[in-house]
This record gives C-alpha cells, sequence and structure tokens, in this order.
C-alpha cells in the first residue's frame, strides 16, 4: 500500500520536466533577477551550465538593457531571461521593444501586475514567468496566461512580499491552487532546499543569494566573503515602517538605516537611502559603510565558491540522492497503521 500524500508525490515528480520543457533548459534552475547588480558574465555562466540565466532591468536605462542583452547573446547561445519588476523600471514599453528585437526567449514579471502585458509578450513566441508572494496573486497570474508561476517566500534577498509567508508554507498551497509549473524561490541554496520544494510541489527552484557566491560573479570578493561567513543571524529586514520590506546583509550601513528607520523615516528618505547607487556600492565596490548588499537567509548555508556549473549539478546531484533516501523512508511507513 502507497500512502496517498506519497502518491500524489510520485505524480509531481513525472511533471517536473515541464518547466525544462517549456524554457529550454537542462536542469530546473532559474536565477533570480539580482537588480541592477545582474550582469552578463554570471547569467550566461548559468545559462551555459544548463539552468536559466537572467538579467535584470531593476532601474537600467533602455539602452543599458540593450547592452546588456547584447553583451549576454555574445557570451551564450543557451536561453536566459529577462526580469522587469513592473513598479521598479522606467520606460517599460522601451524594455519590451527591445526583448523583442533581440527575441530574448523568457520573461520574468514581477514587482506588479503582469495581466497587461503576458499576452502581448507571448504573441511573440516568448514565455511568460510571473513572480508572486501569494496565493492570490499566483492565482491571478494564471488567470492572465502566465506559463510560469515563480512563489518566493520571506526568506529572499531584496524586496519581499508585504504578506511575509514563508517558502514552507507559501509553496504547498500555490502547488494546490495552480496547474501550470511552479518555481520555489526563497530559503533554497543546497540539494535538500531543491528537494525539499519538489515534495512541496514545485518543479524548479529559483535561485538568488546562492549564485552571488559562484567564480564567475562580478561582484566585490568582500561581498562573496560576508556570504561565505555569515551565519543564520546575519540578515535583517528592513522597511517594515514604510511597507517596502527588503531583506540584506546585516553590515554597517544597513545597520544604521535601521535605526533610522527605528526614529521614524518616510518612504521617500527609505527609498533614497536604498536607492541602486547605495546597492552596488555594497555589492560592486563592498563598501558597506555606504552601501548595503541583499541577502537571503540562506547565506548561512553557504560556504564555498564554486563556479556555476559545479554548483548547478552538485545542487542536482544532492537533490535526487535526497528524493531517493526519502522514497526509501517512506517505504517503511508503508506498514504502519
Amino acid at each position: 500500500m502507497v500512502l496517498p500524500k506519497y502518491n500524489r508525490f510520485i505524480e509531481r515528480r513525472e511533471k517536473m520536466n515541464r518547466v525544462c520543457k517549456l524554457l529550454g533548459i537542462s536542469y530546473p534552475v532559474i536565477q533570480g533577477g539580482m537588480g541592477n547588480a545582474s550582469n552578463a558574465p554570471l547569467t550566461a555562466a548559468i545559462s551555459n551550465a544548463g539552468a536559466l540565466g537572467t538579467i535584470g532591468v531593476g532601474t537600467r536605462s533602455p539602452s543599458e538593457v540593450e547592452t546588456l542583452i547584447q553583451e549576454t547573446a555574445s557570451k551564450t547561445d543557451k536561453p536566459f531571461a529577462v526580469n522587469v519588476p513592473l513598479t521598479v523600471a522606467s520606460n517599460i514599453k522601451e524594455i519590451f521593444q527591445l526583448i523583442v528585437k533581440y527575441k530574448v526567449p523568457v520573461v520574468s514579471l514581477s514587482a506588479g501586475n503582469p495581466s497587461p502585458y503576458i499576452s502581448r509578450l507571448q504573441s511573440h513566441g516568448i514565455k511568460v514567468m510571473c513572480v508572486v508572494g501569494s496565493v492570490y496573486h499566483a492565482k491571478k497570474a494564471e488567470d492572465a496566461g502566465a506559463d510560469v508561476i515563480v512563489a518566493e517566500g520571506y526568506e529572499a534577498a531584496g524586496l519581499n512580499s508585504p504578506f511575509e509567508t514563508t517558502t514552507m508554507t507559501l509553496i504547498p498551497q500555490v502547488a494546490d491552487a495552480i496547474t501550470v509549473p511552479l518555481v520555489a524561490a526563497g530559503g533554497i541554496g543546497d540539494g535538500r532546499g531543491m528537494a525539499a520544494a519538489m515534495v512541496l510541489g514545485a518543479e524548479a527552484i529559483q535561485l538568488g543569494t546562492r549564485f552571488i557566491s559562484v567564480k564567475e560573479a562580478p561582484f566585490h570578493l568582500l561581498y562573496k566573503e560576508a556570504l561565505i561567513k555569515a551565519g543564520d543571524r546575519d540578515t535583517m529586514v528592513i522597511g517594515r515602517s514604510v511597507g517596502r520590506i527588503r531583506r540584506v546583509m546585516r553590515a554597517a550601513y544597513s545597520e544604521h538605516l535601521y535605526s533610522l528607520e527605528n526614529k521614524g523615516m518616510t518612504l521617500e528618505k527609505f527609498n533614497e537611502m536604498t536607492a541602486e547607487d547605495r546597492h552596488l556600492a555594497g555589492a560592486m565596490e563592498g563598501d558597506f559603510e555606504e552601501g548595503y548588499i541583499n541577502s537571503g537567509q540562506v547565506a548561512g548555508l553557504i560556504n564555498d565558491m564554486p563556479s556555476a556549473s559545479e554548483l548547478i549539478q552538485s545542487i542536482t546531484k544532492e537533490a535526487l540522492a535526497a528524493l531517493q533516501a526519502q522514497k526509501e523512508k517512506a517505504s517503511q511507513w508503508q506498514n504502519v497503521k
């Protein structure tokens, strides 16, 4: 006798390749957008390794985005995505025109209502992923025609959902509510996390923080070292008081910002102090006195700096081993009454 819930898990495992088939990738692993800190070398390295690399538009100008698309395309002939944060990006019309012009195969839409854009992008043969933080928004995105839903838990780095729902609780609820392929994001950094996401109902994972500390990522060494040294208490949340929840690494600037916020801060001042120049100061210059670095809670799991390919392969192998081990454990429960 097979346990009913385990039987559901087996059925979901058989559909796991939907994400890979839709996106044209070999491994069910997707890179998070990373905003203005995203770059061609890392995006291309991830795509060349068989996963889906992603360019983040952030607040970049159309000309900057065009240069980034061209550079990425020159470094890989594999599929890659462009992430467009709808309420953050400027000149969205021009950005979408560039995506169509350069035949970018996948677009990730986040931080806003994707409904007006999905069918337009799909009419050009583009697959559309929508990043959500709740069951409600997942269902709305599916109804609007999204090809893939990325459900991101509160553990994730950077700007976060105001609902503060954890990945552990979000993924199974979204999995029960939608029929299109589901990608889990937030708090995943190794094969155990991938296996857990699959058991919860996802068919792929999205990684952000874990891809910061790989050899090809051109971030400042101090950023990478901070992640490797981090423990489970080294990230913090700022922006709650102004409705702009952001998870960052605990460091001098972020602690200062948190202190100022507790004394009272307007949304305008918070946005000014967390603008992309402050982000890049931390991420690209290693200046933690005048800038901040995004980091998910998964930082406590990071202890090395492999290549992108080594990381993707090791995560996948570890996940398969973990799933097999759990299958063997489940077989021991079959006779439990």
